[in-house]
């Protein structure tokens, strides 16, 4: 008689798991959702009896940083690494490879960051403090704005996810000249100058024809160190050193460096490192918090700089684009859905709160009002641009649909 057999990987007991949890992660907008998940949870414990463990744990230091900087300085340098990959990859073979591609998102992409800043101004114009900030709702967060997209499933076109994921590179772009130029620290030259003998020494490697990673990895990890004691932000290392890695490679039977790296860190920035980032920067405490916190000038200036002036922004300089010829409306894409997508990006919580805990890193009192306002304004942007795509109509016609290129 045959034994019953302990069931495997193999069996599909097991297997129907694994291969869900395996497709989940496959998802362009899985991490929006692990993200949300992990705002949430941070929200929950902030305000629960764990309260203090978290805080004083976020406090807690690790050599000469505390886990909290660690978290924003070292593991986000490793996010700005890979949107500096995905950003080189786009413009050189992807969707922002030639000027027709990059001109529509473009224009959206600067609406949306000028029109959000000027309101935040107008709201904290007699508040010099809270000026600094003035950059916080320029941001969009593309892995929430693509899993409300992915609730959506088929109603909304290709061609305008293609348009959003475009855009949402140009902002990330944007955000992290604004970084490098408005929020840094007092400079150090010589770290200055030594973090660009080193970005030199990079540049050799790829113009030399180096294309192992290991190199790159290792002058990127001093580059690291020396612009985190240069005064600028560490996490633009990041950048500038995804900027440096090949896209080309000399074997056609194996993946260029950049391909090889971009893969390797799909996985890890949205699963573990953006994730880690909500959950220790997205915990507010509602002690103390009254209902005049929300008509806070700091609170509604982010808010609706997020909600309001992405709307203005991205929707209006598109819609002056496409009505001067300038641009054209993206295949089977209605007014009401580009609409819709403006709003979504009014979801501005990643990017959005790594700039205020830079802009007010010694203010307790305004982070706690910056974090009021981006989750107001990212749960209205979120809600509403759902329920506009959800009403939409698609246009008729061909159903033939922009292809991306990666």
């Amino acid at each position: 008689m045959a034994t019953k057999q302990t069931p495997t990987l193999r069996t599909p007991l097991i297997r129907k798991p694994v291969i869900l949890v395996t497709e989940f992660m496959r998802g362009e907008a899985s991490g929006g959702f692990v993200l949300m998940a992990a705002a949430a949870l941070a929200l929950v414990v902030a305000n629960s009896p764990a309260a203090p463990l978290y805080f004083e744990s976020l406090h807690a230091r690790f050599g000469s940083l505390s886990v909290l900087h660690w978290i924003n300085d070292g593991l986000m340098a490793i996010f700005f690494l890979f949107v500096g990959l995905e950003i080189k990859r786009e413009m050189l073979v992807g969707q922002l490879s030639s000027w027709s591609r990059r001109m529509l998102p473009g224009i959206g992409a600067l609406g949306g960051m000028i029109v959000p800043a000027l309101i935040y101004v107008a709201f904290n114009r007699n508040h010099p403090e809270a000026l600094r900030g003035w950059a916080i709702p320029a941001a969009t967060d593309i892995a929430f704005a693509l899993g409300v997209l992915a609730l959506l499933g088929k109603r909304v076109p290709t061609s305008i996810k293609v348009f959003l994921a475009a855009l949402a590179i140009i902002d990330d772009l944007g955000a992290v000249l604004i970084i490098a130029l408005f929020y840094t620290s007092e400079l150090s030259m010589l770290h200055l100058l030594l973090a660009a003998a080193v970005l030199i020494l990079l540049v050799v490697l790829n113009k030399t024809g180096v294309r192992r990673l290991t190199p790159y990895l290792v002058l990127g990890a001093i580059l690291w160190f020396l612009v985190l004691k240069s005064g600028v932000h560490a996490t633009v290392a990041g950048v500038v050193l995804a900027l440096t890695i090949p896209l080309r490679m000399d074997n056609e039977f194996a993946d260029p460096p950049l391909i090889t790296l971009e893969h390797s860190l799909n996985r890890v920035v949205p699963f573990l490192i953006v994730p880690l980032f909500g959950f220790a920067n997205a915990g507010l405490s509602f002690d103390g918090l009254t209902w005049a916190n929300l008509v806070d000038p700091l609170t509604l200036g982010v808010a609706l700089g997020l909600l309001c002036g992405k709307i203005i922004g991205v929707f209006g300089f598109s819609s002056i684009a496409i009505g001067t010829g300038i641009a054209r409306l993206p295949q089977n894409a209605s007014w009401m859905q580009m609409f819709g997508v403006a709003m979504l990006c009014g979801i501005g919580f990643t990017m959005s709160l790594f700039i205020g805990m830079l802009a007010f890193a010694d203010n307790p009192v305004l982070q706690s009002e910056v974090k009021v306002g981006i989750l107001c304004g990212s749960l209205a942007a979120g809600v509403l641009g759902y329920l506009t795509l959800r009403l939409a109509r698609r246009r008729s016609g061909d159903e033939s649909e922009l292809e991306t290129t990666s």
